[in-house]
């Protein structure tokens, strides 16, 4: 199976339309190579901030009350694109208005057949902490898929271990991380955090990033980072537990992936972290002991 992991470079389209039109575009690229499986990065739908004018740009909050209004028009492209394709395609990510007036930062899974699932970031950054309108999800997924079992953990929420383990638990195989930093330290920690959760898990984890400058736009400003896609290192697996990386300047980084080699090499592997991970919760290892030295 292919996948394909967008390096998207962060634009600035003058209305939906012209978005659409290059998603489209792209997205048929990506087909094109042979990928069933489709990946956008996180807060894509920002670059969308591009069409409304610059007081409202300049706040976050009114920004994503403004952007709503293509929320209906969102969920068309996408699931047209899913459908002409034959593929699975994860839209990056839009921050979707709740009842209560807070947002969700959610990404959609769109099926061939047009339909979608989606997942909540669980865990918020200081940055949408301290925009004081974004609230974290509360629920952790895994989507059925004729691949095998998906999972999806946002940007940030890579970071945190018992996400991605619970997600293997439920039978996920493979990992993908919409993501966008801004920082090479935030680049770093989310690439850490996607090879750690290979090695702990044994599954494949496929990372899709935001790049370039936009200095018009507030909140995509300025993207770092790039698309991966990571394995456990083990016998049978990459020794440096990368399969492949996208370069400088590419759009996609498309990538074999083999989620029957994991059970292939299971047998043999070194990695046994799956197996012994509630070696942890010993009574004697839970917590530590302090002693007087």
């Amino acid at each position: 199976m292919k996948i394909a992991l967008a390096q998207w470079r962060i634009e600035a389209p003058a209305s939906f339309q012209e978005f659409a039109a290059r998603v489209s575009a792209e997205v048929a690229a990506a087909a094109a190579q042979d990928a069933r499986i489709v990946v956008l990065p996180e807060y894509l739908a920002l670059e969308l901030a591009s069409i409304l004018d610059a007081k409202t740009r300049a706040d976050l909050a009114a920004t994503l009350a403004a952007l709503q209004a293509v929320h209906a028009d969102w969920l068309r492209l996408f699931a047209g694109l899913a459908a002409a394709h034959r593929i699975h395609l994860l839209a990056g990510t839009f921050l979707l208005a709740q009842a209560n007036g807070r947002y969700r930062n959610r990404a959609y899974l769109f099926s061939p057949d047009g339909a979608h699932v989606f997942q909540d970031k669980l865990t918020l950054t200081g940055f949408e902490n301290a925009a004081g309108v974004i609230e974290p999800g509360d629920a952790l997924k895994v989507f059925e898929s004729p691949y095998g079992r998906i999972a999806i953990d946002v940007c940030y929420d890579s970071e945190f271990p018992l996400y991605a383990r619970a997600q293997r638990e439920a039978g996920a195989r493979l990992l993908l991380v919409p993501s966008c930093t801004d920082t090479e330290a935030g680049a770093t920690r989310v690439r850490i955090g996607c090879m750690a959760r290979a090695l702990e898990n044994r599954i494949f984890v496929a990372q899709s990033v935001t790049a370039g400058e936009a200095p018009d736009n507030p909140a995509l400003d300025t993207n770092t980072g790039r698309a991966a896609v990571y394995a456990p290192s083990d016998r049978g697996l990459p020794d440096d537990g990368v399969i492949a990386v996208a370069r400088p300047g590419e759009t996609w980084l498309v990538a074999d992936v083999d989620l029957d080699l994991l059970d292939a090499t299971a047998a043999n592997a070194q990695v046994a972290v799956p197996v012994d991970w509630s070696r942890q919760t010993r009574p004697g290892v839970v917590r530590a002991k302090v002693e007087t030295l």
